[in-house]
């Protein structure tokens, strides 16, 4: 027995190569084993981390290529295919049914074909639905297409961020681990087991920080503004090519931005900006819209409204785009990593449906409605950041999930 005790609290060291050293920590029954790496090999990059990263990060070309297609073809597909607005919100928002479907089952996935194999399987679902969508002439063969892409995407969501988080050194983490951006996110399938250590009271704590953080992500407007920024500018009166060109050049530069800020200034600041910067944006949009239904400003209605959409996108991608996914690959232990990836995964997408469903039928009701409505759920999104959410800038995964789990 003494024997068997002594085992259990031994550290056991596996040489990996020259510059690395890894740690396993054996806890006893109730806690799994967890992986540390030495100090010598956590400011380590070598050109394999950095390609691979990149090349993970290519799911996130595939889902944003899914999710700023449905705007900019609008008007096309609808004349093309003869789509209603009905219609049209299906096919828009089918795509996170998909990835809902795909985020459930991409924990089998990766079980199966590893991370490698996972990625590479869901990239075949997204090529079959592109090219479904290119050959259709029907609405049901096109919504099957977007559809497949969802699956895909959904399956993407958990591999990338996960990937990368395993592979790139603590210090640096933060800012590989954004390159895949908002549209990645770790997930697992469900377990007997898993669900037991999920709803733990221990944890409720961290699955409250990742729930919220999906909640105020997707239900701020994200699909909103990203799925009709079209019908958008349209409405406004201001250019619909100059607005998506300035919409992509402001998200691009500012991912770049959060990339290099997030392991210098942390998550914390970076997500309290973007949360009341995503308000301010929503609030102009709304304000502009608002004018434009009292006959007022006629004028400024679409300078505000491009100006909101671009505060709003350079707000969101500094922090709410990517450092939710960031903060649940390294929040959740890994004995309930799957079981809480899962959990917060479906939530998030949900949320997305939600709001790419609804935006049509608000924008007809009320062209400045939902943009009050997404400002509110961002200015909420900014008392629970300030609140609940811890800073993790530079501490290893096991150094975050102990001292959260002991709150």
């Amino acid at each position: 027995m003494e024997e068997g005790a002594t085992s259990r609290s031994l550290l056991q060291k596996q040489k990996l190569d020259d510059n690395e050293e890894l740690i396993r920590i054996s806890c006893g029954e109730e806690d799994e084993g967890l992986l540390l790496q030495s100090d010598q090999s956590s400011s380590t990059i070598t050109v394999v981390v950095v390609l691979s990263t990149l090349i993970a990060a290519c799911g996130s070309y595939a889902f944003g290529n899914a999710v700023g297609y449905s705007s900019p073809a609008e008007s096309g597909i609808e004349d093309d295919l003869g789509l209603g607005s009905e219609e049209y919100a299906v096919f828009g928002s089918v795509l996170t049914i998909g990835a809902i479907l795909g985020a459930i089952s991409s924990g089998k996935f990766a079980d199966f074909f590893g991370r490698r194999g996972a990625m590479g399987a869901a990239e075949m679902f997204c090529i079959l639905g592109w090219l479904a969508m290119a050959f259709s002439k029907d609405a049901w063969l096109l919504d099957l297409g977007r559809f497949l892409v969802g699956c895909g995407i959904g399956v993407l969501s958990y591999v990338v961020p996960v990937y990368i988080a395993e592979i790139t050194p603590k210090n640096v983490r933060g800012g590989f681990t954004s390159l895949s951006q908002e549209y990645t996110e770790n997930l697992q399938l469900i377990s007997e087991d898993g669900i037991r250590h999920l709803f733990q009271k221990k944890y409720a704590y961290l699955i409250m920080i990742g729930v919220g953080l999906m909640v105020f992500q997707q239900l701020g407007g994200l699909n909103g503004f990203g799925f009709y920024a079209s019908t958008i500018f349209e409405s406004a009166g201001c250019s619909i090519k100059l607005g998506t060109i300035a919409a992509a050049v402001v998200q691009i530069s500012m991912t770049a931005v959060g990339v290099f800020l997030i392991d210098k200034c942390g998550r914390l600041p970076l997500l309290l900006i973007s949360a009341a910067g995503s308000c301010i944006g929503c609030l102009l949009t709304g304000f502009a819209f608002f004018l434009q239904d009292l006959q007022c400003g006629k004028d400024l209605v679409a300078m505000m409204v491009l100006i909101g959409v671009l505060v709003y996108w350079a707000s969101f991608e500094l922090g709410m785009g990517g450092i939710p996914w960031i903060m649940m690959s390294e929040i959740f232990p890994i004995n309930i990593k799957g079981s809480a990836g899962s959990l917060v995964t479906l939530v998030s997408w949900i949320g997305s449906w939600l709001t790419s469903y609804t935006f049509n039928f608000l924008f007809e009701w009320s062209s400045a409605g939902p943009f009050f409505i997404y400002a509110g759920v961002c200015g909420m999104g900014v008392l629970f950041i300030a609140k609940m959410v811890p800073e993790t800038k530079k501490l290893a995964l096991e150094e975050i999930q102990a001292s959260i789990t002991v709150q």
